[in-house]
């Protein structure tokens, strides 16, 4: 059950950062026999969801290195990566009751949500910088974090939930911290 578990919770966090990655990722180990997913999403591993999403994660690549222009992407994405993420947790735990179903993707868009709000909010504080290279610096290391936390639910489910949940923690205390200065910027305003 704790690979079931870390399986709905990673692919629902990974997919707040780079939503098209996570599916191409995921269609494609399992397409080539080194991920087990579920029947339930069987479909990622089709060739044609695998070539979209790897179009898409190709898109979302590039735009996301222009500064401002990754602002406006995160800003459309949000209404495809939370859904999305939501139904990837809840299909990843494969036939059960759909009383358990509906809670995965609860919880599951949730942690998408707060991944992908503080990821966003990250990158508007970043773009108020000048320079590009700590945009290009903060997008490669959110590719870098999908890779490896997604490496890591494979390899230590337990060890993934654990690093999720301070993920989690330091996801909220950021977003608490950024919407207390945008609060002082509007009071100024």
């Amino acid at each position: 059950m704790l690979p079931t578990v870390a399986l709905s919770a990673g692919l629902a966090w990974a997919s707040g950062l780079r939503l098209y990655l996570v599916v191409f990722l995921a269609g494609l180990l399992s397409y080539l026999g080194y991920l087990q997913l579920p029947p339930t999403l069987a479909v990622l591993q089709q060739p044609l969801v695998i070539g979209v999403a790897g179009v898409l994660a190709l898109a979302e690549l590039v735009a996301d290195k222009v500064p401002a222009f990754d602002s406006l992407w995160d800003a459309f994405q949000t209404f495809i990566r939370i859904p999305a993420g939501a139904l990837l947790a809840a299909f990843a735990l494969g036939e059960v009751d759909p009383a358990w179903m509906v809670a995965a993707g609860l919880l599951g868009g949730t942690i998408t949500a707060g991944t992908h709000f503080a990821k966003a909010s990250s990158r508007l504080a970043i773009n108020a910088s000048p320079e590009p290279f700590s945009n290009w610096l903060a997008s490669f290391g959110e590719e870098g974090m999908v890779l490896g936390g997604l490496s890591v639910m494979l390899a230590s489910p337990l060890l993934f939930l654990g690093l999720l949940a301070l993920f989690l923690l330091l996801a909220g205390f950021v977003l608490y911290r950024l919407g207390g200065a945008l609060g002082r910027l509007l009071r100024r305003v």
